[in-house]
């Protein structure tokens, strides 16, 4: 049975709009460099064009070097507008309330961006509520920018919905304070608190409850609709055993693996209906995760600068020594000769 390639994600080129007015703003002309990741006039106007994760992570460490400034992520994430995340966007522009359209936005997320890490999510309660990012460890120059344009980006975001500038009552960051850490305060009116357990702010009931001078009931409905029918598209998967390859992307992690039993709760099955399913598709647990593995091996080593041990970490091996054995019984080639081919076909 064949079975899609996994991918480390993608996300929608209209977030390179904000990339390239940042870069414009401080006197840059981002056209060459755009040209260089293939994001030339037609592509960017492509309806639904996205561009992977891997290369915008070299375009944003290739635009902070040209610029000169670690904080660009922040400073890209303020000139974010709701039209940039697309048909999920707009819905979002005609939500009655900031509220509604922070759910809004993190619910129909994969119709804009997805990566095998995760989903964000959104979290309310009596008081407020969270808007939280994935984890996307371990944090170096090439992935920190991610997280502080996207959380920058979701106020900025929400405050052009309702003209305020709106504020988070706490931040919360999972690196640790880089040399730029001062930039993060304008984001939040109280202290921001590095090395958390995950990336989220939070935003108060007063700021979820302002309106929106823009929405219309019927066109917010009639949005909602349209975004609902292109996430069950998306989202469609076919057989059980894709299923478990899309599951095992978040569960792989921090050196251990899941097993079947885990899958199976996430899943909701008894494990022997689980393992009989797959068997009925000609399909084995050991397999797929085998060749999710394999996958996202190859693509880390080929589009990432991470080293060896930081895949093995992402992938949930014991050890960096462990994730070496099982990639050279792959390819016949250990990760550093895989590396080195691909540098000098690239």
């Amino acid at each position: 049975m064949n079975r899609p390639r996994m991918r480390l994600g993608d996300l929608s080129v209209g977030f390179i709009q904000c990339l390239s007015e940042t870069l414009h703003q401080r006197g840059i002309d981002s056209t060459a460099l755009l040209q260089r990741y293939g994001l030339d006039h037609a592509r960017l106007a492509e309806a639904g064009a996205r561009l992977s994760i891997a290369r915008y992570m070299h375009l944003g460490h290739t635009a902070i070097e040209l610029s000169g400034d670690p904080a660009l992520g922040l400073h890209m994430g303020r000139r974010s507008r709701l039209s940039h995340a697309g048909l999920a966007g707009v819905t979002a522009a005609q939500a009655p309330t900031v509220g509604e359209a922070a759910r809004t936005l993190l619910r129909f997320e994969p119709l804009y961006a997805s990566n095998y890490r995760g989903r964000s999510s959104f979290h309310e309660d009596s008081n407020g509520a969270w808007l939280r990012f994935y984890s996307i460890s371990p944090y170096n120059a090439y992935n920190r920018f991610v997280v502080d344009s996207l959380l920058s980006g979701w106020l900025a975001q929400l405050s052009d919905l309702v003209a305020v500038d709106i504020v988070a009552d706490r931040v919360e960051i999972e690196f640790e304070p880089p040399e730029y850490a001062a930039d993060y305060q304008a984001l939040c009116s109280s202290p921001i608190q590095f090395g958390a357990q995950t990336n989220q702010l939070r935003l108060s009931r007063a700021s979820l409850a302002l309106r929106n001078p823009a929405h219309c009931p019927s066109t917010w409905r009639h949005l909602l609709n349209l975004c609902e029918a292109e996430l069950e598209q998306r989202t469609r998967i076919r057989s059980l055993s894709e299923r478990i390859a899309h599951l095992l992307g978040p569960l792989l992690n921090g050196g251990r693996e899941p097993d079947l039993e885990e899958v199976a709760r996430h899943l909701q099955l008894p494990t022997w209906t689980l393992r009989r399913k797959l068997a009925e598709e000609g399909m084995q647990f050991r397999a797929i995760l085998n060749d999710t593995r394999h996958d996202l091996a190859m693509t880390y080593i080929r589009d990432t600068e991470l080293a060896f041990g930081e895949i093995a970490y992402l992938l949930g091996f014991a050890s960096a020594e462990a994730f070496q054995r099982a990639f050279k019984r792959w390819n016949s080639m250990t990760p550093g000769e895989f590396r080195r081919s691909q540098r000098r076909t690239g």
